[in-house]
């Protein structure tokens, strides 16, 4: 009925393979980006932008990285939090040691410095795949925590390696507020997201796919697999950078190199299996999830726990949620791998042909 293609017809290739080729998702996604930018900064409040938005955004960035590596080159990586302690503390320098240097220029460099990291690590990836993979990116996680930790020099001589995030100036108007911070944010990731969509749909996004899907087979076709590899880690880490870098400016304002943890590793790795390995929209989806659960249970548990007179603490809630994880894991594994971006495919499909039987 609404959600139908019929009458929709396209007349070129690029027509044809735009992003949107619907007429109803391209309004649905005006629709959502004018809410973001033009309604939420006026409707929300402080705890909302602080605690829950700029974080999912962040996060979201930050899956998006790890599932252009794993979900779409098919590298497995257990150093994403690695990366983004990278991009955090290389912004916190540029911002630090070149006096005036632009906010938009040192996020950038950032990025590219942790894309540079992430080559270094990546370059196991060229004899070595799956879970052993995984283990030598591993390394990276502890690696640049020591390194952090070792070296004063990174955190401006500081003696337990906490850095302290510098003010933002965007052309001149100072990003210091909870509102001003998101919009930054928000305005980023829309970016990089399109970026990351487009790639992914280039000729370079085909060559990973073919990689993650049989490397042997791609490189007799003539795909170089050094270079696809290196290049998978190189962007992913780029996107990981990023989000590390406004996880410390726009987030936490303050971190430290113990913050980067594995255990945020698992969480941004949780994120894609949840939303779904291998899609843009998972990544949001994922991130989503994994962030709103922990509040709606915070918020849940407790009442119910009283209204059945059950002696939940704090730590006991705390359990729940792992244990809550764990089994959404294992679901999402069994009965859809493809997480919550697929099933989002299958309700849209389903809305087409209603209210025909599929």
């Amino acid at each position: 009925m609404f959600y139908r293609e019929a009458g929709q017809f396209k007349t070129s290739y690029v027509a044809d393979s735009q992003i949107f080729p619907i007429r109803q998702d391209r309004i649905g996604f005006a629709v959502l980006m004018a809410v973001a930018f033009l309604v939420i900064p006026f409707v929300g409040s402080e705890y909302w932008f602080s605690a829950i938005l700029i974080p999912f955004l962040i996060f979201a960035l930050a899956a998006l990285g790890l599932n252009i590596l794993t979900g779409y080159a098919g590298q497995l990586s257990l150093g994403t939090a690695a990366f983004m302690a990278v991009g955090a503390y290389a912004a916190y320098n540029f911002q630090l040691r070149v006096e005036g240097m632009p906010v938009l220029l040192t996020f950038i460099l950032a990025g590219l410095s942790a894309a540079m990291v992430g080559v270094a690590f990546g370059l196991p990836s060229l004899r070595i795949k799956g879970f052993y993979l995984a283990v030598a990116t591993l390394a990276a996680q502890f690696f640049v925590v020591w390194a952090l930790t070792k070296f004063p020099w990174f955190s401006n001589n500081s003696s337990s390696g906490v850095i302290t995030a510098q003010r933002l100036d965007l052309f001149g108007i100072a990003i210091d507020t909870p509102v001003k911070k998101y919009l930054f944010v928000l305005a980023l990731v829309t970016v990089l997201a399109f970026i990351a969509k487009n790639l992914v749909r280039s000729a370079t996004g085909r060559a990973w796919m073919s990689v993650r899907d049989m490397d042997v087979a791609a490189e007799v076709i003539g795909i170089p697999l050094m270079r696809t590899k290196l290049l998978a880690f190189a962007v992913s880490s780029f996107y990981c950078g990023v989000a590390g870098a406004l996880y410390a400016f726009c987030y936490l304002g303050s971190v430290e190199p113990d913050g980067f943890s594995l255990d945020l590793s698992f969480r941004v790795l949780f994120m894609i299996i949840i939303g779904g390995v291998g899609s843009i929209l998972g990544s949001f989806l994922g991130a989503a999830f994994i962030l709103l659960l922990p509040i709606f249970l915070d918020n849940v548990l407790p009442p119910l726990a009283s209204l059945l007179h059950l002696p939940f603490t704090n730590a006991t809630v705390s359990h729940i949620q792992l244990m809550v994880f764990g089994g959404l894991i294992i679901f999402f594994l069994i009965v859809e791998p493809h997480g919550l971006a697929r099933l989002w495919q299958i309700a849209k499909e389903k809305l087409r042909l209603w209210p025909f039987p599929h």
